[in-house]
C-alpha cells in the first residue's frame, strides 16, 4: 500500500492568487492607459507626448498577462509532482530513494515548522540531503511515520 502526498493546496491557491493579481492589475492598466480619457488627458503634456505613467499603463499589461500565462504554465506542470511511500522505498518527485540508503531523518522542526530533512547516500556514494516541507506537500505526517519505521 503506497502513501501520496500529493502538491499541497497552500502552494496551488498561492499561485492562482498571483494569477488573478496579475490579470486584475492588467485590466486595470488597459483601462487606463486605453480607455479613461481623463486620465489620459491628466497625464499628457501640452504638445500631446504620453507621460510616464500613461507610457507604463500601456505596456505593463503586455508583461502582467506574460507573467500570468507562465505561473499558469508553472501551476500545470507541479499539479503531477507528488511524494510517495511504499513498501520498498520513498519517491520524491520522480526520484527514487531506497529506505536502506537512508542515512538519517531529522524530523525536530516538523511539528513546529512543517520540515523534515532526509539524508540519502546517492549511487555514486555520495550523501545528498533533501528538505520536504508541507508548504510543498499536502499529506506528509502519513508518509514521516511510514519512513521512520521503515528505516527504524
Amino acid at each position: 500500500m503506497a502513501i501520496e502526498a500529493g502538491v499541497s493546496s497552500y502552494k496551488k491557491n498561492r499561485i492562482k492568487m498571483f494569477i488573478g493579481a496579475c490579470l486584475v492589475l492588467a485590466a486595470w492598466c488597459t483601462y487606463d492607459g486605453y480607455f479613461n480619457e481623463k486620465w489620459k488627458q491628466e497625464h499628457t503634456d501640452a504638445d500631446g507626448n504620453p507621460k510616464t505613467y500613461l507610457v507604463f499603463n500601456r505596456r505593463a499589461p503586455y508583461f502582467l498577462v506574460s507573467g500570468a500565462v507562465l505561473l499558469g504554465v508553472y501551476l500545470a506542470s507541479i499539479v503531477g509532482r507528488k511524494v510517495v511511500a511504499d513498501e520498498e522505498k520513498l519517491i520524491v518527485d520522480g526520484k527514487e530513494i531506497n529506505y536502506d540508503l537512508i542515512v538519517s531523518l531529522d524530523k525536530t522542526y516538523f511539528d513546529s515548522k512543517g520540515y523534515f530533512i532526509l539524508t540519502y547516500e546517492t549511487a555514486q556514494g555520495s550523501q545528498t540531503k533533501k528538505k520536504i516541507s508541507d508548504i510543498e506537500y499536502d499529506n506528509l505526517t502519513p508518509i514521516l511515520d511510514h519512513v521512520v519505521s521503515k528505516i527504524s
